[in-house]
């Protein structure tokens, strides 16, 4: 079984949505299990929770596990706005 952590930096928008969907999905294919590191993700938006869907549902249809870890403050804030939390089923310390 492998696993294998990637970390995104900087966008996860739009703007870079289309350049990280074949990385993203590609990684998903080539680990059973996937940690994805989202601590340096310094801008989040609605193009960027699509892609993590796509790569969370392509994982699930394959039998492979998707985690999402280290939620960079961007990121909370979209997961909270959205309530996505359960959705990626991942623990998420928010800060005090």
């Amino acid at each position: 079984m492998s696993t294998s952590p990637l970390r995104i930096e900087g966008e996860l928008t739009i703007y870079r949505a289309a350049e990280l969907k074949d990385t993203l999905l590609a990684a998903v294919a080539a680990n059973d299990t996937l940690e994805i590191d989202l601590s340096a993700v310094e801008e989040f938006d609605t193009a960027g929770v699509q892609l993590l869907m796509l790569a969370k549902r392509t994982a699930t249809a394959t039998g492979h596990t998707l985690r999402l870890t280290g939620h960079s403050a961007p990121v909370l804030d979209v997961f909270e706005l959205l309530d996505l939390s359960q959705h990626f089923g991942d623990p998420i310390v928010l800060p005090a």
